[in-house]
């Protein structure tokens, strides 16, 4: 009996490969690898530009630690929620605003598995983009930090806490972007998946004046509880969501 549901469940899980692939595929996923490159290529010239600077004495005296860290992660984070929201436009409103949705409801999957694949195929590739990004912004720094007088003690590359931070910070900043998921849906319109986007960066990356959300975790895990509750609501109601 075990045997015959651990091998249902690997044939499930084999069933959700082949449907995220699908979605990369459908969606031309090369296009969106050749954007996150090209992004990440003008952040990182744009963080260069600033980390000499960042990193003088006196930045340091006045705020009492490296300004590198938090100005890596607000340029990434900023972007992958930006991206996120634009493929979630992408691959998972379009369908409804461009009425292809019955098509893919035409399949002989469940619609709950088809949502859960564009979900998860959105989710997959900006977390590892997001992460990728980091890790090479870090690494390209410390490289560099002969160069541009950064120090390079300031970049704990070696410790597996700093890895574990980003690798937990990319994945609850990908998530906060999914708020954008049931904006998109209810409106049928990519543009308010976008916009909520950018919303979303206004909120979680934004500053008045000295006071700013970056780094509150209450904040972030409230936004987190909200996104899952989202997409738990759009895969749950899928059966009975108008498509017309």
């Amino acid at each position: 009996m075990k045997d015959r549901y651990a091998w249902k469940e690997r044939g499930d899980e084999k069933e959700m490969f082949k449907l995220i692939r699908l979605e990369w595929k459908k969606n031309n996923i090369g296009k969106y690898v050749w954007y996150a490159f090209i992004t990440s290529v003008l952040l990182l010239l744009m963080v260069l530009m600033v980390a000499g600077e960042m990193e003088s004495k006196e930045t340091i005296q006045s705020y009492g630690k490296s300004m590198l860290i938090p100005c890596v992660d607000m340029f990434t984070n900023l972007a992958y929620i930006l991206f996120t929201s634009v493929m979630i436009a992408g691959f998972c409103v379009s369908p409804y605003q461009n009425r292809t949705i019955n098509l893919i409801f035409s399949y002989p999957v469940s619609r709950r598995k088809l949502v859960l694949a564009q979900i998860a195929s959105v989710w997959i590739f900006n977390f590892i983009a997001l992460v990728l990004s980091k890790i090479c912004f870090y690494g390209t720094l410390a490289a560099a930090s002969p160069y541009i007088h950064i120090a390079a003690e300031n970049l704990p590359l070696k410790s597996g806490e700093f890895y574990a931070d980003i690798l937990a910070g990319s994945a609850a900043m990908v998530s906060i972007g999914f708020l954008a998921l049931p904006v998109g849906l209810w409106m049928k319109s990519s543009k308010a998946a976008i916009i909520t986007g950018v919303l979303i960066v206004c909120f979680t990356q934004g500053n008045i004046g000295s006071y700013t959300l970056m780094y509150n975790l209450p904040f972030y895990c409230v936004l987190i509880c909200l996104s899952a509750a989202a997409i738990i609501s759009v895969i749950c109601t899928v059966e009975s969501r108008d498509v017309a």
